[in-house]
């Protein structure tokens, strides 16, 4: 059983319930020690008098701020009477919807729960009138000589508190951020409809265990391998950004990916997604085909063209198809990829993919040669 935090009284008009709050997540991160370089030698920290240069015992150490010509010494028990309600009160003063609170004022949870089997009543009556409206108890309190607002709630079985940052603790991002875009950029139909159709075929059900921190289990093997001697392959070079001649490319070619990784039963990070059943997703299920408005205006506008406009498209095509490789984006490499149906293309680099389609440049201009001619 973990140890509470705080202790309190939890209240809502008249009704009084006692509570204790435990921390609700955990960090998982390596936790390194100093040393001096060349030894074995542990580096720690002191609290060391600045003047004298001795240590100094924690019960000795008060608080204290600079006032210019000196400084100010508060007790922890003086912080502990100016405190509302002494630090031991929890008073719910409002109850909003859920969905009014922006994400952006979160900051972290903890769970709350009964001090005391006699209180399991009033405790499960509030989770559950939370529960039932979907909102929250909008409250403050002090911890750890720190005021808090936080925001009440259920949380299946429990009570959940999460600490909010107060209004004036959020930056204003217009002040922030370089390089926002003023007011709305001219983005086509065409490209607007092809992100969304990005979206859409990315989308899939919230599962938190399907993720996992990767970095940390690279720290891990890293240590593994300079403990036996061996060495760790380094990590991929991020990514070139779009260039915006490129954007619709990078889109067709992202939703292309996705469709394929789906038609394989994954999602977009690369897990198998399965239904209630177990069964992966798309198993013995029938999926009809909805094609935008836009797409289907276009095809009936392309029927009706002319073959000559065709043979223009298609000299165009071949135009494209005759470059060499080498002179071909990352986005046009992946895009024919796709089309040749090179395996793992997803987190290739630039050179992986062209490679990769050197290596089968032969194979695919064979395919492209039979599909030709069945389609004559």
């Amino acid at each position: 059983m973990a140890r509470p935090l705080w202790n309190g009284v939890l209240s809502f008009g008249l009704v009084s319930l006692p509570v204790r709050l435990y921390s609700a997540t955990e960090s998982h991160t390596v936790r390194f020690h100093q040393l001096q370089r060349g030894t074995s030698d542990r580096v720690r920290n002191r609290r060391v008098n600045e003047r004298t240069g001795e240590e100094v015992p924690l019960d000795e150490i008060v608080k204290g701020l600079d006032a210019g010509d000196e400084y100010v010494l508060v007790e922890p028990d003086e912080l502990d009477d100016i405190a509302p309600g002494r630090s031991r009160a929890l008073e719910i003063g409002e109850f909003v919807d859920l969905d009014q609170v922006d994400p952006i004022f979160f900051d972290r949870t903890y769970y709350l729960g009964p001090r005391g089997e006699e209180y399991a009543k009033v405790y499960a009556l509030l989770r559950e009138a939370l529960e039932r409206s979907d909102k929250a108890g909008i409250a403050t309190f002090v911890m750890r000589s720190r005021e808090y607002l936080v925001a009440v709630r259920a949380e299946g079985d429990v009570l959940a508190l999460h600490t909010l940052h107060w209004a004036d603790e959020v930056r204003d991002p217009a002040s922030e951020v370089g390089d926002l875009p003023e007011g709305r950029r001219a983005v086509s139909g065409q490209e607007r409809e092809m992100a969304l159709r990005l979206v859409e075929t990315m989308t899939t059900d919230w599962d938190p265990g399907a993720y996992h921190d990767t970095y940390q289990e690279r720290v891990r093997r890293l240590v593994e391998a300079k403990r036996s001697g061996e060495t760790v392959e380094k990590a991929e070079e991020p990514p070139e950004s779009t260039n915006v001649v490129d954007l619709m490319s990078a889109l067709r070619a992202s939703v292309d990916s996705a469709r394929s990784s789906r038609g394989a039963g994954t999602s977009g990070s690369g897990r198998t997604r399965r239904r209630a059943d177990g069964r992966p997703a798309g198993q013995g299920e029938k999926h009809e085909a909805k094609p935008p408005k836009r797409q289907a205006e276009k095809r009936a506008k392309n029927a009706g063209e002319g073959e000559g406009d065709g043979r223009r498209r298609g000299g165009r095509t071949a135009k494209r198809r005759s470059e060499p490789l080498a002179d071909l984006s990352k986005t046009e490499l992946y895009r024919r990829a796709t089309e040749a149906g090179v395996p793992g293309r997803s987190s290739m680099t630039r050179q992986e993919l062209l490679d990769a389609l050197s290596a089968g440049e032969p194979a695919t201009a064979s395919r492209r040669a039979r599909r030709t001619a069945k389609a004559s």
